[in-house]
């Protein structure tokens, strides 16, 4: 079993820093929603490079290699130039995370030219999984919205499970985090 997994970029998280508390939360909560599907044998884990939930799932899974050997995780970027616009602090990290994962490939050997790169690189990812594991809510719309749109027009013709992991999910997690974070204080 193989899953696409993306969401929100770190500024529409209003992330801008790795030691931002959010940041251990949320990978807290893709970690439980990965850890089930790997129990009910997920091989793969796809995502694109983004920072957010994209990076953020790459580290989650990198760290759940002795809990599941067979886990693997691919990075599959849509261009050739994908980081070349950051800063050199994000491109020192990103370069860290690719050395990480089992798989990184570009979908696009070209440098980015237009949308439809973008396009086929959503149109890669469905084609190469069975499901998408998106945080995403409609009430907060933002980039991950254009994926949500393409898995749910894709999932009209196919047999493609979405999950969706929206505000109420991730309020349940923070508190269940935290719930769990303060009895470990207590011990």
């Amino acid at each position: 079993m193989r899953m696409w997994v993306t969401g929100y970029r770190s500024y529409e998280l209003n992330i801008y820093k790795d030691s931002d508390p959010k940041v251990e939360v949320l990978k807290s909560i893709l970690k439980d929603a990965i850890r089930q599907k790997a129990e009910d044998g997920l091989e793969w884990v796809l995502v694109g490079g983004q920072s957010g939930i994209e990076q953020m799932t790459a580290e989650v899974v990198c760290s759940m290699k002795k809990e599941f050997p067979e886990l693997k995780v691919a990075m599959m970027l849509p261009y050739s130039d994908f980081e070349s616009r950051w800063k050199e602090e994000r491109k020192a990290t990103f370069a860290l995370l690719k050395g990480q994962v089992d798989f990184c490939a570009t979908v696009s050997s070209e440098e980015y030219k237009s949308p439809q790169q973008l396009r086929n690189w959503q149109k890669f990812m469905l084609e190469h999984t069975e499901e998408a594991l998106l945080v995403y809510d409609s009430e907060f719309e933002g980039k991950p919205k254009y994926d949500v749109l393409a898995a749910k027009k894709y999932a009209e013709t196919h047999e493609y499970n979405i999950v969706t992991i929206d505000m109420d999910w991730l309020e349940n997690g923070a508190r269940e985090f935290f719930e769990r974070k303060n009895e470990n204080d207590l011990q």
